[in-house]
Formats: structure tokens, C-alpha cells, sequence
């Protein structure tokens, strides 16, 4: 897959985004280009930089969204929000992805928005493996479209999560 803006600016908004216990090193993230599962969807400014990201996974049965992201000074615009409800409606397999437990309120803050999409916020344990070497694993929640989903449900895809995007 070629990427017609420099990655450079794809990865700088993960940076921006996420901590980097939450992003892979810059190497890392690059060679996921080349898997036929994944694909980075990227909404361009009037300017034609990188705007947005949505990084996602299609195993055929699910789709994982790993990342989204928009450049910091256009958050609450409704680019993340465009980009979600078009990938959500751009395939009919269900789709997961993983948030941080609402115990403060920018986490709280996701989990509402990805609510207001139509995702459910699911009520099972869930240990994200780390996307760096050296790095702990990190307690989050699923959140899945179009329904909610049982500890026994998400079972199948943490499976092929943790196989193809953890490679644990």
C-alpha cells in the first residue's frame, strides 16, 4: 500500500495522540503498511497534510479499529467522527476496538463519543499486550459495533487480536 502524504506526518499524529505505551516505534508502525490485513485511512487538510488517521484491521469475520487520531488543534471539528461513521458503514462485519476504563474524564470523554457512534462499552476484563518490547500490558475495555458483546463473543477475536496485531 503506497501512502501518498509523507508517513512522517502519519506517525507524528499518533504521537500527538497517544502515549507511547499505546503506539508502536516509528519502524514498527511503518512495516504494518505491508500486511494485507491492515489499512490506514487518512484525511487530508485544505493544504493536503494528514488531518486524521483511522488504523484499522479487517480479518474478514471483525474489523479492529487501532487508532484514530486528529491533529490537535482541529479536535471537535468532526473529522473523527466523519471518518468513524464511514468506516463504520463501509462493511458489515462487526467491528471492536479497545479505551481506557473511564476512571478520568478524557476517558470518559471517548468512551461518550465512541457511544454517540453507535458503539457499546462491553463489561469484561481485557489486557491490551504491549506494542513494544519492554513494555507492560495494559488494562483497557472493548467497545463493539454493532451490538454488545460477551466475554465468551470477544473470545474469537481476542484470539486473532492478540495472534496478527500483538503477534503474542
Amino acid at each position: 500500500m503506497e501512502i501518498q502524504i509523507p508517513f512522517d506526518e502519519v506517525f507524528k499524529l499518533l504521537e500527538e495522540a497517544f502515549p507511547v505505551t499505546e503506539i508502536r516505534t516509528y519502524e514498527g508502525q511503518r512495516t504494518l503498511l505491508e500486511n494485507r490485513n491492515y489499512r490506514l485511512h487518512i484525511e487530508r487538510d485544505a493544504a493536503g497534510h494528514a488531518a486524521g488517521i483511522l488504523a484499522s484491521w479487517d480479518f474478514g469475520t471483525f474489523r479492529f479499529v487501532e487508532h484514530i487520531a486528529v491533529g490537535a488543534t482541529i479536535r471537535g471539528g468532526g473529522i473523527g467522527k466523519r471518518m468513524l461513521t464511514d468506516y463504520m458503514h463501509s462493511g458489515a462485519s462487526p467491528i471492536v476496538l479497545e479505551v481506557e476504563p473511564p476512571y478520568e474524564a478524557m476517558a470518559e470523554r471517548r468512551i461518550h463519543f465512541y457511544e454517540r457512534c453507535g458503539f457499546h462499552l462491553n463489561d469484561f476484563p481485557y489486557k491490551q499486550p504491549p506494542l513494544r518490547s519492554g513494555q507492560p500490558e495494559i488494562a483497557l475495555n472493548i467497545m463493539s459495533y454493532p451490538h454488545p458483546l460477551t466475554e465468551a463473543e470477544f473470545l474469537p477475536y481476542k484470539r486473532i487480536l492478540y495472534a496478527e496485531v500483538y503477534k503474542k
